[in-house]
């Protein structure tokens, strides 16, 4: 977690404090302490592998360092412009 004092010629002085999660909380320098977020625990069923949401169509979890070729994607691209062309060449009135 981390703290930044700020000050303003108009403004009372606050403390700006990110937690762990990314959340900015704003914080009056008067405070005495620095509020912490509420800790959740969530319930065991609700652990689910983000990768595997219904939502989630193509998402796959790889091991770590793990990476698809980039040979597929040059492929991929290729028959896709392929198909492109192909399609096109039947078009009449395109020369």
């Amino acid at each position: 977690m981390t703290t930044q004092h700020t000050s303003g010629s108009k403004a009372a002085p606050t403390k700006i404090v990110t937690t762990n999660t990314g959340r900015i909380l704003r914080v009056s320098a008067d405070a005495g302490s620095v509020p912490t977020p509420p800790v959740t625990t969530p319930p065991a069923a609700a652990t689910v592998d983000p990768a595997r949401r219904a939502d989630v169509l193509f998402r796959v979890r790889r091991d770590e360092g793990h990476e698809i070729s980039a040979w597929w994607m040059i492929g991929a691209f290729l028959a896709t412009s392929g198909l492109v062309i192909l399609l096109l060449s039947g078009v009449p009135g395109i020369a």
